[in-house]
Parts: structure tokens; sequence; C-alpha cells
């Protein structure tokens, strides 16, 4: 089924990549609460797509597509403007962003030699300190003195690039496996409706 509720919150967080883009250039406190809170929104949204997946046996194959994709271009929207607007370290920004490039071919390869790359516990924790940072240096100056949001968020980011550079590694570990030896065999082409799709 294509239009469910976990896949239209799956959506949603790609609807929300050019709401956040705008909030950017909106000036003062607000435009930072804006842009926070539209991230954050749409960053909450990731938990329940997949929760409501599951406890609703409304997993598909769109969804299993989308899911990645939507996550990938919400921080990669957000990394940006933040490197955009002097509010982000840009070397922790290159890390991730190069990151999440490696793991899109890799995925793309090893679906076609029937492997599936499923998300790791460390990349979980990843992606919930790249979250949070990101959060934090959104809000930036806006937030009160005392939750040193700009602080936190730039060592945030930071953490974030280090877990990103192992589970990174981990994941080049896997398709490497598979690409050399008698894992890289090639099983004849299926049909496109026939192959299997990476966890969501």
């Amino acid at each position: 089924m294509m239009i469910n509720p976990p896949n239209l919150l799956t959506g949603s967080r790609i609807v929300a990549i050019p709401a956040l883009v705008a909030a950017f250039y909106i000036p003062g406190d607000f435009g930072k609460w804006a842009t926070c809170a539209i991230f954050t929104i749409a960053a909450i949204t990731d938990f329940f797509d997949g929760y409501l997946a599951r406890s609703m046996s409304m997993q598909s194959q769109i969804g299993r597509m989308l899911d990645p994709i939507a996550d990938k271009l919400l921080v990669g929207a957000a990394i940006l403007m933040l490197v955009h607007f002097d509010r982000s370290p840009i070397l922790p920004a290159i890390v991730i962003l190069s990151r999440e490039i490696l793991v899109s071919g890799l995925r793309e390869f090893l679906a076609e030699v029937r492997v599936g790359m499923p998300v790791s516990r460390l990349a979980k924790w990843k992606t919930g300190v790249q979250m949070t940072a990101i959060g934090f240096l959104l809000a930036g100056t806006a937030a009160p003195w005392w939750l040193f949001a700009n602080l936190v968020g730039w060592y945030g980011l930071w953490l974030a690039a280090g877990l990103t550079v192992v589970t990174g590694l981990d994941y080049l570990l896997l398709g490497v496996r598979h690409s050399t030896g008698s894992a890289a065999t090639v099983p004849p082409k299926a049909k496109p409706d026939a192959r299997p799709a990476t966890i969501r």
C-alpha cells in the first residue's frame, strides 16, 4: 500500500525540507526557533513511521525505499544550511555528508547482489547524536544561555562525525566482503519487483 500513515509520515519529512530552508532566512531568534521546530518535528516522525509500520503491519517496499532517502535529505539540507550561515563546523559536516553518499552507494551495490544492509546499533546511536546536535545548532543563540546550545551542538556534531566514520567503515567492509571472493558472485538478474529491499 503506497498511501498509509507510516508512508505519509515519511513523506512529510521530505515536504518539510523547503520549509526548513525558507525558515533560515527569517531574521532573529524567531527564525532560529522556527528551523529548530521544523527539524525536530520532522525528526520525530522518523521514529513514529517505523513504529507504526511495524505495529500496524504496514511495512511496504516504497516505505523501505523512502525512509532512508527522507532522512538523508533532511539531515543534508539542515547541515548545508547551517554551514552556509556559518553556524556549524564544516569538517564534521563534510564527513557526515560523505558517509551518507558512501552508504547510499553501498546499499545500491548490495541490493544488486541480494544482500540486505541492516542498521547497526551504533548507527542508531550516531543518528540520535547527529539529530540532537543539529537541533541544538539550529536553536543556537536563541536558546537560553544555560543550555549552551552552540557548544553542545558543535561538539555533538564532532561526536556524530566520529561515529559516522566508524559505522561508515563497518558498512564499507561489508561491501568489500561481498565484492571480493565467493561473496562477489552476482546471481542472475531478477525482475525489478523481485529484488529484495533493504531493511526499513
